[in-house]
């Protein structure tokens, strides 16, 4: 997880994995069959483990603008942890791949549509709930929120500091009631 998180899918060989899992080819194959399929292994751990205070953040606080503020600081505190390479897996794991990773960079972009999605309704909860005006736009909302915790994990891999990702978060923050505010448009 660790070597695909730091250096990205298609920056791993085989021999890259053989040498960091200290097992042979023959072992490799046996234990994951392929190297994507190892890495989905790797994406799935990630989701349980590094990734998960990201999308719990969402199930937490009493309003809509505490669940995103949340959301994004635990982004915050997990690309910026000590002992990760920074930034996020599932952002940056494979962006720009060849035809030949297709697969990879689609399972990838099912996850962040999932992740975009948990916005979206929580977003909607906070509509019903009474804390986001029913006019909000709750697409341009969704968008919005998305890509800060996309550009959070960029400018973290990036090597932005933790003070810097924090005042981000707070800066994003700052005009909540006037995004809620503004009507939806067609």
């Amino acid at each position: 997880m660790r070597l695909f998180w730091s250096r990205g899918y298609d920056a791993i060989s085989m021999a890259d994995l053989r040498a960091e899992l200290g097992i042979t080819q023959a072992s490799l194959y046996a234990a994951f069959g392929s190297k994507e399929q190892l890495f989905q292994e790797a994406v799935e751990l990630y989701r349980q483990t590094a990734g998960l205070s990201t999308t719990a953040a969402l199930a937490t606080g009493d309003s809509a603008r505490d669940a995103i503020h949340a959301m994004l600081q635990a982004a915050v505190d997990a690309y910026s942890a000590p002992d990760s390479p920074g930034g996020c897996l599932l952002i940056l794991g494979a962006t720009n791949c060849p035809v030949e990773s297709k697969t990879v960079q689609e399972h990838l972009l099912a996850i962040r549509r999932q992740i975009t999605q948990s916005i979206l309704d929580r977003l909607k909860k906070g509509q019903h709930d009474g804390d986001v005006p029913t006019t909000a736009s709750l697409t341009a909302l969704t968008a919005y929120f998305s890509t800060v915790l996309h550009g959070l994990a960029l400018q973290s891999r990036d090597g932005a500091s933790l003070k810097t990702l924090t005042q981000v978060v707070k800066i994003a923050m700052a005009n909540w009631q006037q995004m809620v505010r503004r009507p939806a448009e067609n």
